[in-house]
């Protein structure tokens, strides 16, 4: 499981059961708030009635009073009221009024006139003087048939003479509840699924920085030449430039030891050659012309260590490095073509041509010595191993972002045994004039160059006669 989806789903856990405890919380809490807000209501009416209903206290027959008259006219009326998106077409309320005995003076329904209501709780507590409410159910199985009454004392002149009450049916309520629960469980998941879109987009901005200092060291860890990510987190930032000044250590102790060990090795040949030149230049009576040539020997060998030693240092300078230092905009074909004019005396001996084919223009953006310096490589590699009196092809051409060149020539073919070492560092095949090896070090630079500047270099025998080197780079 990835590090972003673990805080994804720790996110989605943390908000979820949050956002749900706290709905549940606020559902379950609903109907009580709205029972209360409706009793206030209730109350409020009762109090208001009490004082209406004195008037007719002292009629034989309540029923028949003018406050009689006005509570059928009020059950009588239409409302069309709409309330939260509920229309509320006819009135609900249950009105009644009980003498000091509990006994019914009064009730919207005709057939509970005389009946002993004192042992209800609204009318009981209000009696003795207490706050007076009760919910019953007209039907005890059913839960919808309940009625909450809230009652009030009815005075004449300070004096209790009895109590009104009002009633109404809670399931006058239920579709307020109905409404509420559905409207709070909506935008209840509106914010959830808000909550977890949030949550993905910290998971993944928390991340990111991770995912590219991890794709940072796998592509260390492959070998490629790229710079430390800059980071927007300062502590991911410490580690990126602590993990890459790591790797350059670990990198330059493995490096000087490789180098030690090869250039022991290549420097023994040169080195055993001059030696054995001066020991046997120190005899006396060694002729002028065997003397001369070991001086020769000498001078010979001294200038291959020379090149060894200069090569291997260009080789170690572009080695060491992550990335271009000063790219800038360069007209390839110019610097090809002052390459090969470089080689004309090189050329002449061997009594070789060079025919440059190439796009009108080529620009890249790279650093002008170094690609100097490859080109000249792959055009020394393909002198040295030419056939005499043959030509040499040199394209040069631009395809998208990509610049490409080749250098042919007609020779023999590398060896199979040689094809997959080519670019080793120290290895070297015998140049078919004079048997000798060269350092060993230019292709090696060219493939170093070449991948400083995003691309890439490849030999091949071709088809039929002769060897290719291509060379591609990024133009930009």
């Amino acid at each position: 499981m990835t590090l972003s989806l673990r805080i994804f789903l720790a996110w989605f856990l943390l908000v979820g059961l949050g956002t749900v405890l706290f709905l549940d919380s606020v559902v379950t809490q609903l109907p009580s708030s709205i029972r209360q807000a409706s009793e206030e209501v209730l109350a409020d009416s009762a109090n208001l009635l009490a004082e209406l209903v004195v008037p007719a206290w002292h009629q034989p027959d309540m029923q028949r009073s003018e406050f009689a008259r006005s509570v059928s006219r009020y059950q009588q009326r239409t409302l069309n009221a709409e309330i939260w998106s509920r229309l509320k077409v006819q009135p609900d309320f249950v009105v009644y009024v009980t003498d000091l005995d509990g006994v019914v003076r009064y009730h919207t329904d005709e057939e509970y006139i005389g009946q002993d209501f004192s042992n209800w709780r609204d009318v009981a507590l209000t009696l003795g003087g207490e706050y007076g409410a009760r919910t019953t159910r007209l039907a005890p199985s059913d839960e919808t048939s309940s009625y909450m009454f809230v009652a009030a004392p009815i005075r004449i002149n300070g004096d209790l003479v009895g109590v009104l009450s009002v009633g109404q049916p809670t399931a006058s309520l239920q579709p307020f509840l109905s409404l509420a629960h559905g409207q709070l469980w909506q935008r209840g998941s509106i914010i959830l699924l808000l909550s977890l879109l949030l949550g993905a987009g910290l998971a993944i901005w928390l991340t990111r920085s991770i995912r590219r200092l991890v794709d940072y060291v796998e592509r260390v860890g492959e070998g490629e030449r790229v710079p430390p990510p800059l980071l927007g987190e300062r502590e991911l930032n410490r580690l990126a430039l602590a993990t890459e000044a790591m790797r350059e250590e670990i990198d330059g102790k493995e490096y000087v030891e490789d180098y030690v060990h090869t250039l022991t090795h290549e420097m023994k040949s040169p080195l055993s050659a001059i030696r054995g030149a001066a020991e046997l230049l120190q005899e006396a009576d060694l002729p002028a012309a065997e003397r001369e040539r070991f001086v020769s020997n000498i001078d010979t060998e001294s200038a291959r260590l020379q090149r060894l030693i200069d090569r291997l240092l260009s080789l170690a300078t572009v080695e060491k490095r992550r990335h271009l230092q000063h790219p800038e905009l360069l007209d390839m074909v110019m610097l090809v073509q002052q390459a090969i004019d470089t080689k004309q005396a090189l050329l002449a001996r061997r009594n070789l041509r060079i025919q440059f084919v190439r796009d009108e223009r080529v620009v890249l953006k790279g650093e002008a010595f170094l690609l100097e310096q490859a080109v000249s490589n792959l055009l020394d590699n393909a002198i040295d191993f030419a056939e005499p009196e043959s030509e040499i092809m040199v394209r040069l051409f631009s395809v998208g972002s990509k610049v490409t060149l080749t250098v042919t020539n007609q020779g023999e073919p590398i060896p199979e045994y040689a094809l997959e070492r080519i670019f080793e560092r120290f290895y070297s095949l015998p140049r078919p004039d004079s048997g000798r090896k060269s350092t060993g070090l230019g292709l090696s630079f060219v493939s170093e160059v070449a991948e400083l500047h995003g691309g890439e270099v490849e030999l091949h025998n071709l088809d039929g006669h002769g060897v290719q080197a291509t060379m591609t780079v990024q133009s930009t």
